[in-house]
């Protein structure tokens, strides 16, 4: 196994035998819980610096240039690390509001998630689930209008 398919599994959480992507979400969730813990722009650079690996990666696998493989899983950690942006600082109801946000919108593609994922390029693997985390993003913003997190 090259690094660029070590990257693109979330460091081998992709082969897991269910729910890859779930488990990709969840190394997201952590990895963004411990950012957001030292601050919001901490977060806002291991969001860049994921997303920009996995597009590194993604682009230099041949098996994603037509497809989405279950597999690759680096799109759901990064696309999970942005709603925790909207949070004041981590809480176990933040974290889990956000989760199944962004769960919800990376599984049912609303709008503009299912126009990313019919790109079927290194773009589009990546780009549904960031625009599934900034959906879940605005939701937790619009949230804090009623309640805090």
């Amino acid at each position: 196994m090259n690094i660029h398919k070590i990257l693109a599994s979330g460091f081998g959480l992709g082969y897991a035998p269910k729910a890859p992507g779930t488990f990709g979400s969840l190394l997201g969730l952590a990895l963004g819980t411990a950012l957001l813990s030292l601050g919001h722009l901490p977060l806002l650079f291991g969001i860049v610096i994921v997303s920009g690996l996995g597009i590194h990666a993604i682009t230099r696998l041949p098996e994603a240039a037509t497809q989405d493989p279950g597999w690759i899983v680096i799109d759901e950690i990064a696309g999970q690390m942005i709603p925790l942006l909207a949070l004041t600082g981590p809480s176990i109801p933040g974290i889990l509001l956000c989760f199944a946000l962004f769960r919800l919108f990376d599984i049912f593609k609303p709008g503009p998630v299912a126009w990313a994922d019919r790109r079927h390029d290194a773009y589009g693997v990546m780009g549904d689930d960031l625009i599934a985390g900034g959906l879940a993003w605005l939701v937790v913003l619009a949230l804090h209008l009623v309640s805090p997190l």
